[in-house]
């Protein structure tokens, strides 16, 4: 309502209602559309009348989802009128992290700035000393029934924003440092296995005091920063923020950070029971799809997302093009993905066969068994490993290997060009006929591959030739029944071209999968990393292979107590009797029983790329005048466009062939333009931004050069992610 001078005129003011969120109380000020942001807070603090240090605190829009952060801008140039309630709330709150091993972070983050999302994971990865940031992300927590319905995000906000806001004022109190805390005793604890989990308290590891990215290179307590005053280990096992004083009864003093540092290197071991509490198993293709809803915007400040003071959120690896993965630096980053593709593989994420189920058991055995082994730790320790000697040696180590590489990478006698030549069985299915393979001699030479009736026609003109470039290669192998295949998807003008290849030995089998895995990026088997895929090919089926010993010679160790249940996903689980399980788990540790920790984490992860399903993320898609939904899955170098119920691919195209990409904002279309034309699609199940930003992010990794001291471009990433012609 206008306010009437003395001398009945009107002065244009009106009401402006604001809550201050530490003390739970509102204010009604009179302003003018005139009044810039800043003297408005000036007014709120003068007619509050307490002596507090505001200078964290901002104002907040509820109804429009947004940060008045401008100080100088009036409310006019906001659209703030009589009828808005404002927020006066900290900027800076509390926000519990989950790992990919599922011990938390409490950490204090800046809730307000615009592209943070980004700095937030940089923060992280420094704390813990995870080498390269730019792998990582944040998701929202989110509920199965999420997984159940294609979910818009302007919509799914609402609700859950309006569910927020309606408990705010009777579940949240006032802390010492005026933020706001949820009364509730078990909404969060329940969010982490740790927290009910037999085998010991919950790991929570606290971060320490708020940062934004401008103090991020200057942050007390920082891994090397002296007199940080958190330093020690709680008696009961927790790594917690203390004042720097030892509490009665503990045994020993760490350094916060080595302390840190060991635990998420070496991660406590929960049981499959308590983890699948906390952990979405998507059912089918679609659910797989409709989870990467829940990615944060990285050009978005976490209020904006939903995400409210002390709320839950998932960080995990969003790209899966892992760089330079050194067991010198990297334990704990290798750790990380190692449990990421654990829990990826238990739950059931990803498909792989009954042999690879039990190869990953038993590599799961060897690294529970090397970490309770102190001689089986082979990881370096920290105070060596950040040595300035260590640097150096190291240096020049990693120089020697590069020059050794460039070296064993130059081809030789450019005159020999390499050239596969055998016989294979082919198989082009078709649907509601017989399948029956047919023999024939096929020679594969640079990317293409020549059939023919015989060895002895090979110097006559082929019946058939195929281009493998740009091909996809999925193994078929059961090494129970001598069966060594590969499903290949050819492009062509019409889509995808399925056909199978049949092959008679192992060693047959490596050579044609390295050679195909070549082709699929456009390289010969001419490539310095042919040889190196195919022993990494053999050594992984060797990990598969199984002793014929009978069961009463296969002894578990007596140091683990092997429950079948946290070892397999519960579809092998359910096909196989809990007693053969363990027998044929310990058959396959006979393989990698002589492998140390680090090794055997590194042998998991190479198990775990090796699979068909790995690295691709899936989205519920429909082209432009199309009729139907599609799935469209986004792989580090390519993009795959596939059907919703069978899960075949029905078309690729490689980022090497990308022009450009981008988001045509009012049809909330993303816009891909590769070299044989536009590909033009909405997004069903996330928002456009989420897949944009997956495929700016893999053109983002894909720029990393070899110098290992490269500074990450932050600008350069959000260039490329943010959707933008």
């Amino acid at each position: 309502m206008a306010y009437l001078g003395g001398a009945d005129k009107v002065d244009g003011s009106w009401e402006l209602n604001i809550l201050v969120t530490d003390l739970q109380v509102e204010r009604t000020l009179r302003v003018n559309g005139d009044l810039h942001v800043g003297g408005v807070m000036v007014k709120l603090v003068d007619a509050l009348d307490i002596a507090m240090d505001w200078s964290d605190h901002a104002l907040w829009w509820p109804d429009k989802n947004r940060w008045l952060k401008r100080s100088r801008s009036t409310l006019d140039q906001y659209g703030v009128q009589a009828d808005a309630k404002l927020h006066f709330t900290p900027m800076h709150k509390n926000l519990r992290v989950q790992l990919p091993d599922l011990q938390i972070l409490d950490m204090r983050p800046d809730f307000s700035s615009l592209g943070t999302i980004f700095i937030h994971i940089i923060y992280i990865c420094k704390r813990c000393r995870i080498r390269h940031p730019e792998e990582m992300s944040l998701m929202k927590k989110f509920d199965k029934d999420d997984l159940k319905k294609n979910i818009k995000e302007t919509l799914n906000q609402k609700d859950k924003k309006k569910k927020k806001d309606s408990k705010l004022d009777d579940s949240l109190t006032v802390n010492g440092n005026g933020t706001l805390h949820h009364n509730s005793q078990n909404s969060l604890d329940r969010l982490s296995p740790y927290n009910r989990s037999p085998m010991g308290p919950s790991p929570s590891i606290s971060l320490g005091q708020f940062y934004d990215y401008n103090t991020l290179q200057h942050m007390p307590g920082t891994p090397g920063t002296p007199g940080s005053p958190y330093n020690t280990l709680s008696p009961n096992g927790n790594l917690s923020m203390m004042n720097g004083t030892m509490s009665p009864g503990s045994m020993y003093s760490l350094s916060f950070e080595s302390a840190m540092e060991s635990a998420l290197a070496n991660s406590p071991p929960v049981t499959t029971k308590e983890a699948f509490q906390y952990l979405n198993r998507p059912k089918n293709l679609l659910e797989k799809a409709r989870v990467n809803y829940a990615w944060l915007d990285s050009s978005r400040s976490l209020m904006e997302q939903g995400v409210r003071d002390n709320d839950f959120t998932l960080l995990k690896f969003k790209y899966y093009n892992f760089y330079d993965l050194n067991p010198k630096y990297d334990a704990v980053r290798i750790n990380q993905i190692y449990e990421q593709g654990k829990w990826a593989i238990i739950s059931e994420e990803l498909d792989c066969t009954e042999e690879e189920a039990m190869m990953f058991g038993a590599l799961q055995v060897q690294v529970q068994l090397q970490s309770g082994s102190s001689a089986g730790n082979d990881t370096v320790d920290s105070s060596m490993m950040h040595e300035g000697g260590d640097d150096i040696d190291a240096a020049l180590s990693d120089l020697q290997e590069s020059l050794e590489g460039s070296h064993l990478s130059s081809p030789g006698d450019i005159t020999h060009i390499p050239e596969l030549a055998d016989y294979v069985k082919f198989l082009k299915p078709k649907k509601f006929t017989l399948k029956s393979y047919k023999r024939y001699w096929c020679s594969f030479r640079d990317t293409h591959v020549a059939f023919y009736r015989s060895k002895e026609e090979a110097v006559g003109s082929p019946i058939n030739r195929i281009n493998f470039k740009g091909c996809e290669a999925h193994p078929d192998v059961n090494l129970h029944h001598k069966k060594y295949g590969i499903k290949l998807y050819i492009p062509g003008p019409d889509g995808m071209e399925e056909i199978w290849l049949r092959f008679e030995s192992e060693e047959q089998y490596c050579k044609w999968m390295a050679a195909c895995k070549l082709a699929s990026k456009g390289k010969t088997m001419a490539d310095s990393s042919y040889e190196t895929e195919v022993q990494s090919l053999q050594k992984l089926l060797s990990m598969q292979k199984t002793t014929s010993a009978p069961e009463n010679k296969i002894n578990t160790p007596n140091q683990l107590d092997i429950n079948p249940e946290d070892f397999v996903s519960p579809r092998h689980f359910k096909k196989v009797k809990s007693k053969q399980i363990v027998h044929r788990i310990m058959e396959a540790h006979s393989n990698v029983r002589d492998m140390g920790l680090i090794e055997a984490k590194l042998a998991y992860i190479r198990a775990w790329q090796a699979l068909p399903e790995f690295g691709i993320s899936y989205f519920v898609i429909k082209m432009a005048n199309g009729k139907k939904e599609e799935i469209l899955g986004i792989h580090p170098n390519k993009v795959i466009r596939m059907d919703m119920n069978s899960g075949d691919s029905l078309k690729t195209w490689r980022y090497d062939s990308l022009r450009s990409w981008h988001v045509n904002w009012e049809v909330r279309n993303v816009i891909l333009d590769f070299e044989e034309g536009k590909v033009v699609f909405s997004s069903l199940s996330a928002d456009c931004k989420v897949v944009h930003e997956f495929i700016g992010g893999y053109i983002f990794l894909s720029m990393r050069s070899q110098d290992k001291n490269q500074t990450l471009d932050v600008e350069l990433f959000h260039k490329l992610t943010g959707g933008r012609s």
